[in-house]
């Protein structure tokens, strides 16, 4: 049997790519973190971590045993809310914006479920001006939004990232030509950060696609069909960063956020929002 505080550890470490970062989250000693990790290690007989001066990864090892870990953990949190009658229970309606399904999200949303069984979770994946909508309008409970950086829109902020231009990584975009857009559909904050600083810049521009969502933007500019803005830090690894190439505008930050409806229960949104702050937003491997 796996010692539930060296999984822990583990999972720390895993999720902060540091022994220190891992020390800080539980409040241990990087000592400590290591003796921990160490045992886990030797309990398996496999090697689970390298690390050098410069970064700490995981092994394939490492990668299985950190799903294993989760599964375990929660099975345990699980079991103790069960027989200790304080086991969570309700309905919450999630809205979350489409780019954010291609970040950890859908793995944190895994790990709640397998942690709060009793707890219904309902998805709903749109824009993020339809999900403010929904949530005013009292059919969600919590979003999980962009917004631009410094907006006064209320929430409890997860993240900030650089909104930039990408493309194919063949891509020609004529220098006095317009340039070609490959958009969401209206309202939507990357499509009028590109229009607003297209116009400022006297760019002319033209919309080669018209998308609903995140896989429609990425297939398009996967094609070669144009350009799109898009989170700095969720680039997938095919695509590439084209904003200098291009002598394309700044576009600004956006803000990741957590916003709940007030007249939700209290618990089950609380216990998401936990979730999601701790992991924060990186894109999924």
């Amino acid at each position: 049997m796996y010692d539930p505080a060296l999984l822990t550890t583990f999972l720390a470490v895993a999720e902060t790519r540091s022994f220190t970062g891992a020390g800080l989250r539980l409040g241990i000693s990087q000592p400590t973190v290591s003796q921990h990790v160490g045992r886990l290690e030797k309990s398996v007989g496999r090697l689970l971590v390298t690390r050098d001066t410069r970064e700490v990864r995981l092994t394939d090892a490492g990668d299985a045993m950190a799903g294993f870990a989760r599964t375990i953990l929660a099975a345990h949190a699980a079991a103790e809310s069960y027989f200790s009658g304080s086991a969570m229970r309700g309905r919450l309606r999630f809205g979350a914006a489409d780019d954010l399904a291609i970040t950890q999200l859908p793995r944190i949303l895994r790990h709640f479920r397998q942690l709060y069984p009793q707890i219904d979770l309902e998805l709903t994946v749109n824009q993020s001006a339809p999900l403010r909508r929904r949530l005013a309008s009292g059919h969600l409970d919590l979003i999980f939004v962009k917004q631009t950086a410094g907006e006064a829109a209320g929430g409890t902020r997860v993240a900030g990232d650089a909104m930039v231009w990408i493309g194919q990584e063949k891509l020609v975009v004529e220098r006095d030509g317009p340039v070609p857009l490959i958009v969401y559909q209206a309202p939507s904050i990357s499509r009028q950060l590109a229009i607003d600083a297209l116009e400022a810049a006297g760019r002319t521009w033209r919309i080669t696609c018209n998308t609903r969502d995140v896989n429609g933007v990425l297939a398009a500019v996967r094609a070669g069909m144009g350009v799109a803005v898009f989170p700095f830090s969720l680039i997938p690894t095919d695509l590439v960063k084209v904003s200098t190439r291009f002598e394309l505008p700044d576009l600004g930050d956006v803000d990741y956020v957590l916003v709940a409806n007030p007249a939700a229960p209290r618990e089950p949104v609380d216990a998401l929002t936990s979730a999601i702050m701790s992991r924060g937003v990186s894109r999924m491997v």
